[in-house]
């Protein structure tokens, strides 16, 4: 891409902001030389690598590369035997472990969220742990070699702050000494060149033994080393000469390590500073509120609220605009000050950003292309020092753009034509813009002259545009409309301004009538688009009542649901409760008729029987019955001796005996009988039509047969216990039925069930005989009893 349009376009602006957000000079060289591709498949994958490092931003944020440092010279000289420094090897330490924490950090993501091409950028990183150890062993955040590189060492610095206390002490003595203290300047030990010393005043320099080292500016001052320490100080340099080789031979040490991982580690810093570089355009992307376009190469171009980056966001106006499908080539036409350069300005700049791959600052859905070359002419181009007039400026880069173009160019041009006589300047405007059109390149052009307007209006895939003016408030609104070619509006704002009226009279006199026409109908087409964008405002306002209406409402309905699930698990447990108690009262009825049967043999009296039952009703939970459904009382006249009727409280039948007054009467069950409530009496069939062996006498045990009587027991399943309990209440309701043969299910299983039942068949005294039934009865499974 042309560095000339890269300036124009103002693309290196994008760098230094994208400069700021790198963390490594790795990363701060990549952006810097970052430029835009005209590989398809490469700026897809360059836009992917920017859409992983903003989902890791989104979700776990930035990973830090704190520590990590350009360290390749120092690399290249371990590698070619130079010896590094404790400042550069602690470099190298720092950058191995900044690259591990790098590594490891998105290694872990990637087990969350995958990011394949992050993931493969970091996976290849080397773990050079042994390396950093052994520096971080030798050399301490400051870049100071520890006592620890050695043992010899250790050994070396223990001796040198031994003969440092020696020599303190010795010189400490002597200034405290009456005769030394009063030749002395201060009393205080100090060093000059590595040699303990004191200030000694200028006048006692000759009753005072030693060597000079240093003077004081104004010379009344000498910096003394007494004769007494001289061998000790002189030991003391021998051991820092051993400290200085001791040193050598360590920082030797860790930097053979070095150069053993160099290769290595001159890749990853290649790819630390390539990551480095990816997260920043995620970083650039969340500051301007970014997204990732849509590429294509087939030049198509379609921005969605796009805004020009580089403008602030309360002052910069989304551009819409679609470009190479209905047609290829837009036509900007209006007056100055409108906002046409903006306007061809954020179109080159946001295709640069996507073929680089940046986000660009559009909505979502927008998309972009990946144009061979992007070729801008735009602003004054004038040239004192070549002598150019503004024209030939133009001109000389018009043609220079011509000769480059191909059919996959982005062709920018501000103000074709302009610059020279108007009816020469667009006729030459005409026909260059005709020529791009038919090599079918990519173009956006602005112009002054109306005869483009004319141009595009005829010209099948070329479209005209224009910047909206606000007539009202004499400004324009930098709002592109595609399909409405520019007004001068000059009249207008001579009108507005005061221009007095037949001044103006005058002049649209002097306009041809086919000019007026035109503007005529350019002014009917703003109408009419006007009122089209109040309609479809007033559209879009009634669609967002309507979505907000539909979310109430599907609150509403969450809201409905979520009660409706409470309630139900509110009943649920209700429910459950009863039933609790529902069972502990069958249990308990249970043990009653337990006992009972174990108290009076095999024989229960029918009358408790049914006092077990109403029990077990009673227990039993039964929903609620509405009251409208609910059954009224029968009046006392209509019930007599000799009916049959159901006590409702008891769900049992039975046959009035006599009435007890007004209130009760006494109904016969069986062979029992009781008094019950008229209102709690239900009349079956009247006396006319009862059965007439419905009022036998009280000490008769046999009764007509009740259809609800069954005559078949199924025991399968139960237990011996239990199945004898069900057994012997069945026998006694099919005997009082008058049931003459029952059949009892027991199964085939182990026989046991099948042996106990006719043990007990064999004692029941309403049992006849008993045998197992036929083939059509259930065979072994079934024992048929005969009831007297």
């Amino acid at each position: 891409m042309d560095d000339k349009i890269l300036h124009t376009l103002e693309y290196r602006k994008i760098l230094n902001k994208l400069m700021q957000y790198t963390q490594t000079p790795m990363g701060r060289l990549a952006a810097e030389q970052l430029r835009p591709s005209g590989d398809f498949e490469g700026v897809k994958k360059l836009l992917q690598a920017t859409d992983e490092a903003a989902n890791v931003d989104r979700l776990k944020g930035i990973p830090s590369f704190g520590g990590v440092s350009d360290i390749r010279a120092a690399l290249k000289r371990a590698s070619i035997g130079g010896m590094l420094g404790t400042t550069e090897l602690l470099a190298v330490g720092n950058t191995i472990g900044g690259a591990r924490r790098v590594k490891r950090f998105l290694a872990a993501m990637h087990e969350e969220e995958k990011i394949e091409l992050l993931f493969s950028l970091s996976d290849v990183l080397s773990e050079q742990k042994h390396v950093e150890d052994a520096i971080r062993l030798c050399i301490d955040e400051n870049a100071d070699v520890l006592d620890t590189a050695s043992s010899e060492l250790a050994n070396i610095r223990r001796e040198l702050r031994g003969g440092e206390i020696r020599i303190r002490e010795k010189l400490d003595s002597m200034i405290r000494s009456s005769s030394v203290a009063k030749m002395l300047q201060d009393q205080l030990v100090t060093i000059r060149g590595d040699r303990f010393v004191i200030p000694v005043k200028a006048e006692y320099r000759a009753h005072f033994g030693g060597i000079v080292h240093d003077q004081s500016g104004s010379g009344a001052t000498l910096f003394i080393e007494p004769e007494s320490i001289v061998a000790m100080n002189n030991k003391l340099r021998e051991t820092r000469l051993r400290e200085e080789r001791e040193i050598e031979i360590i920082l030797h040490r860790l930097t053979a390590l070095v150069a053993d991982i160099a290769e290595e580690m001159t890749y990853d810093i290649d790819i630390l500073g390539e990551l480095d570089f990816i997260f920043s355009k995620a970083r650039l992307a969340r500051d301007m509120k970014a997204t990732q376009p849509r590429m294509n190469d087939r030049g198509y171009l379609k921005l969605r609220k796009g805004r020009h980056p580089l403008i602030p966001a309360e002052h910069v106006v989304p551009l819409d605009v679609e470009l190479g499908n209905q047609y290829s080539s837009i036509i900007v036409t209006g007056p100055n000050t409108g906002g046409k350069t903006v306007t061809l300005k954020t179109i080159g700049l946001l295709s640069l950003m996507s073929m680089s791959g940046l986000f660009i600052p559009a909505e979502e859905g927008s998309q972009m292309c990946v144009f061979d070359a992007i070729y801008a002419d735009i602003g004054d181009e004038q040239s004192i020092e070549q002598s150019l007039s503004t024209f030939s400026s133009h001109m000389t880069n018009i043609i220079s753009i011509l000769r480059r173009m191909t059919p996959k160019s982005l062709i920018l041009l501000d103000e074709v034509g302009a610059g020279t006589d108007p009816a020469e300047g667009s006729a030459l405007a005409i026909a260059i813009l005709e020529h791009i059109h038919r090599i079918e390149c990519r173009m956006v052009a602005t112009t002054h002259y109306s005869e483009l307007k004319a141009y595009a209006y005829e010209r099948k895939g070329v479209i005209n545009a224009s910047m909206e003016f606000d007539v009202q408030t004499l400004s324009p609104t930098y709002r592109l409309l595609i399909g409405v070619p520019g007004r001068s509006n000059a009249f207008a704002i001579a009108e507005r301004l005061g221009l007095p009226h037949a001044i103006l009279e005058h002049a649209r006199g002097e306009v041809k009538e086919e000019d007026l026409r035109v503007e005529h109908m350019i002014a009917s087409l703003e109408e009419n688009r006007l009122g089209a964008e109040q309609e479809h405002e007033r559209a879009e306002g009634i669609r967002r009542e309507v979505e907000e209406l539909r979310s109430r409402q599907q609150q509403e309905l969450e809201k409905l649901e979520s009660q409706r699930e409470k309630r139900l698990e509110k009943a649920e447990k209700d429910a459950s409760a009863i039933l609790d108690k529902a069972r502990k009262e069958a249990e308990e009825i249970i043990s009653d008729l337990r006992r009972l049967a174990m108290e009076e043999g095999a024989s229960v009296k029918e009358h408790k029987l049914i006092e077990a039952r109403r029990r077990l009703d009673e227990a039993e939970p039964s929903p609620r019955k509405k009251a409208a459904t609910r059954k009224t009382a029968k009046a006392p006249r209509t019930i007599g001796p000799g009916d049959e009727v159901k006590v409702d409280s008891l769900n049992q039948k039975g046959f009035v005996v006599e009435l007890s007054g007004t209130k009760e009467a006494l109904v016969q069950f069986g062979i029992m009988k009781m008094k019950v409530r008229l209102d709690d009496l239900e009349l079956l069939s009247s006396k006319a039509t009862a059965a007439p062996t419905a009022l036998r006498h009280a000490t008769t045990v046999k009764r007509s047969r009740d259809e609800n009587i069954r005559s078949e027991l199924d025991l399968r399943g139960t237990n011996l216990e239990e199945a004898i309990m069900e057994a012997d209440r069945f026998i006694d309701e099919a005997f009082l039925g008058n049931l003459g043969q029952i059949a009892i299910i027991h199964g085939k299983g182990t026989g046991v069930l099948r042996t106990g039942i006719q043990e007990y068949l064999r004692k029941h005294k309403h049992v006849k005989s008993y045998r197992l039934g036929n083939y059509n009865e259930g065979g072994a499974g079934v024992t048929v009893a005969e009831l007297q």
